[in-house]
């Protein structure tokens, strides 16, 4: 195993790689993957200095939660930490976030996991009035009570969502997007978790493969890659396909961004770069679809930080190309 920087994931008091392994993919929504290929991709990701694992308990409607299960009783000595999340299993509705059914998701997780205690359970993007109810705490509270998980956090769509989030001191981390075409979390939200002790977990940081240079306008996408039919927000919030920018604009952009690779960088790499030299980011989980992936997204975290000019060259191509679309939406 290849050590890697390893960072306090906010009020867990747990450290994590700061490069994670986002499973999303692998429980289907990026087209079929194989579960050999599946368990290779955790298995690269370990080796090659992965402590953190992120997933939840819809992705493949708990396809991705028991892989990882069946991984970690093969590989016990494997040291992952592993946040699921839940709530996107019922109607979207404040009133779905109550006690009984966080034990019940709980229970299906916990058992798809194959552990007893959860590290850390997110709530999964739920509708905005859930953040500020103190019953949906409370109710958090009592699963660390029980032993159910050992600590909470949220994944949110907004910064406003984040910000209040963070002023719960129960609230262990943030998992937001962030990425070169998503800038807007640099503002408020990564200075305030700072100052809170509140993780953040980077998601969707090569903004659904934009920045990996790999995709031209003519590129097709599987039926069933949410690529294809949530581009414009028609299963889920539009920000979690291609951070929501117009694909057209985004693949002109990432010509642009990938000029901006150091020599012996991909872009891919240097994307992930960026988002782990962020003051605030705890780790950034990229996905992958095979080991090679996996392989070249942990190499990132050896990569000498980019220089001022470097940083200074992403601002300006945010600015000039995503900066009013992106703040209108958020």
């Amino acid at each position: 195993m290849i050590p890697m920087e390893q960072r306090e994931l906010g009020r867990t008091g747990r450290n994590v790689s700061v490069v994670g392994q986002g499973t999303w993919q692998l429980g289907g929504d990026w087209g079929e993957v194989r579960e050999e290929d599946a368990l290779g991709v955790l298995d690269a990701a370990v080796e090659a200095g992965v402590t953190f694992f992120d997933t939840a308990d819809v992705y493949g409607d708990g396809r991705s939660e028991q892989l990882i299960g069946r991984y970690l009783k093969e590989r016990p000595d494997a040291g992952v930490f592993v946040a699921t999340k839940m709530g996107r299993r019922a109607d979207q509705v404040p009133e779905n976030y109550t006690l009984d059914n966080f034990r019940a998701w709980n229970d299906r997780s916990r058992a798809n996991l194959g552990v007893d205690t959860l590290d850390l359970v997110q709530l999964h993007c739920p509708p905005t009035p859930v953040y500020s109810r103190d019953e949906v705490y409370d109710a958090l509270d009592t699963l660390v009570a029980e032993e159910r998980v050992a600590a909470y956090a949220v994944s949110v769509e907004t910064c406003a969502e984040a910000l209040t989030a963070i002023a719960r001191p129960g609230v262990a981390s943030v998992q937001i997007i962030l990425n070169p075409f998503r800038l807007k979390p640099l503002d408020e939200v990564l200075p305030a978790a700072r100052a809170a002790g509140v993780g953040i977990i980077a998601r969707v940081p090569l903004a659904s493969g934009l920045l990996s240079g790999k995709y031209t306008a003519d590129t097709v996408f599987a039926p069933g890659d949410h690529r294809t039919y949530n581009r414009h927000g028609e299963a889920f919030d539009q920000g979690e396909t291609f951070s929501g920018v117009d694909y057209e604009a985004g693949v002109e952009a990432a010509a642009s961004f990938a000029r901006l690779a150091p020599e012996g960088a991909t872009p891919a790499q240097t994307a992930l770069r960026w988002v782990i030299q962020q003051p605030g980011v705890t780790s950034v989980i990229p996905g992958a679809r095979s080991t090679e992936q996996a392989r070249a997204n942990a190499a990132a975290a050896a990569l000498a930080p980019l220089p001022q000019s470097t940083l200074d060259a992403v601002r300006d191509l945010y600015d000039r190309t995503f900066r009013a679309a992106v703040h209108d939406r958020w």
